[in-house]
């Protein structure tokens, strides 16, 4: 029944049916053959999957993403980059990076980063001289820190399938966020420098003080969810929330650039964009239902067991193995199906869950750079008129530097545990 599930989910993904309805077919084709239960039980589990106080939290992030892109947070973000660094040779490569990494506190989201940042720093660094496809291909990779450094959308998908705090899993995020930025920046600065990239203008104290104060605010939001959930005061969920009505806040009264006209557009957008990720979810619920009721997180984990693996070589092993799922899996569903899967395997293991997210997550990460899915190349090369097989040549450099990170992550916890009680 398993197998014949994945298979059917396989093939109707190749006849590009969308995900969710890939996953949702062959769970119920799966019933039909090999079960006497009634098809009513598949819509159940759907609801089931998605009827989760904690998984509020996903359209909560997404709207006030939206709010803070739309309501001028971005380009404040982005002035804040460009006085931190200045003339430095690949500048605005650096600004580009360094806008990802305050709005990834923001958004949560790396599509909705890509998209944030890019729209500005893209043209900008065509104009100035830089090649199109590293250009591109930056911002697909800066928009994938969007889902490590808190908060992130995938690691509240992760705390609820693993049963483990949010809360400490954004915590968790914070170092290897800034591991992440911090590699790709130096490679930017490398790459820049050899091609004769300049930086941008001139800058001086009294600037960064002044474009500090300009965007303390928005930076102000991840200071407020963190303290919040950490200090016990509200859950990730109200976070959320809490969230949406601060950035409403700032950007129609204090920066007064978002209208309210300009909110049916970001309703309506964030509310698509929640959907298809709660549907996912829905549908991953059910086939992750179909596989415990199979035994077949049990089966794995008694195979690997058997193989008497020590604990580095399984994380190696599932590394790969995330790696190469990330390559046509979404990455919400990716999550769903493979954590009661590794659950009992990683349980038998000893290792920590709130690192294994850690892990996870990142891993994950690099597949939305990896054909044939990677959804932030396609929302990036958007930004651009080049072509998609520059932009993974131009990414594939960028991707080995995350992998690298990836192992640090994976040999040495306290990166990821270093402030987890």
């Amino acid at each position: 029944m398993t197998s014949a599930m994945f298979m059917g989910m396989f093939a109707l993904m190749l006849l590009n049916i969308p995900l969710a309805l890939s996953i949702a077919f062959a769970c119920v084709l799966a019933f039909m053959f090999f079960t006497d239960m009634p098809m009513f039980v598949t819509v159940q589990r759907i609801f089931t999957g998605i009827d989760s106080f904690p998984l509020m939290a996903i359209p909560f992030f997404l709207l006030a993403g939206k709010i803070m892109e739309k309501g001028g947070v971005s380009i404040r973000l982005v002035n804040l980059g460009a006085s931190m660094v200045g003339s430095t040779p690949g500048g605005l490569a650096i600004i580009a990076l360094l806008a990802s990494m305050f709005f990834a506190s923001i958004s949560g989201s790396a599509p909705a980063t890509v998209v944030a940042i890019g729209s500005i720093m893209v043209p900008a660094m065509i104009k100035a001289g830089y090649d199109k496809g590293f250009s591109v291909a930056l911002m697909a990779v800066g928009g994938t820190i969007g889902i490590i450094i808190p908060p992130s959308i995938p690691f509240v998908v992760y705390g609820i399938s693993a049963n483990v705090s949010i809360g400490d899993l954004f915590i968790a995020g914070i170092v290897p966020g800034l591991v992440v930025g911090g590699s790709l920046i130096a490679y930017a600065f490398y790459y820049s420098r050899a091609r004769g990239y300049r930086g941008g203008t001139p800058t001086s104290f009294p600037h960064f003080i002044d474009c500090l104060k300009k965007s303390v605010l928005g930076l102000a939001m991840p200071v407020i969810i963190l303290g919040g959930i950490y200090s016990g005061v509200f859950t990730p969920t109200e976070s959320g929330a809490i969230a949406c009505v601060y950035g409403l806040i700032i950007s129609l009264y204090v920066y007064k650039e978002l209208k309210l006209a300009d909110l049916k557009e970001i309703f309506v957008s964030s509310g698509l964009t929640s959907s298809m990720v709660l549907l996912i979810i829905g549908a991953a619920n059910i086939m992750g239902w179909v596989l415990t009721t199979e035994q077949f997180p049990q089966q794995v984990s008694d195979w690997i067991s058997s193989l008497g693996a020590e604990t580095v070589w399984l994380l190696i092993a599932i590394n790969v193995v995330l790696l190469l799922i990330g390559t046509f899996l979404e990455l919400n569903a990716a999550i769903i199906l493979l954590v009661p899967i590794l659950l009992p395997i990683l349980g038998n293991e000893g290792v920590n869950l709130i690192h294994f997210g850690v892990i996870m997550i990142t891993n994950l990460a690099i597949g939305l750079l990896t054909p044939p899915l990677g959804v932030n190349l396609f929302v990036a090369k958007s930004l651009s008129d080049t072509t998609f097989a520059l932009i993974v040549r131009k990414v594939f450099p960028l991707l080995l530097v995350m992998i690298v990170d990836l192992l640090l992550f994976t040999f040495l916890p306290k990166i990821s545990l270093l402030f987890v009680d």
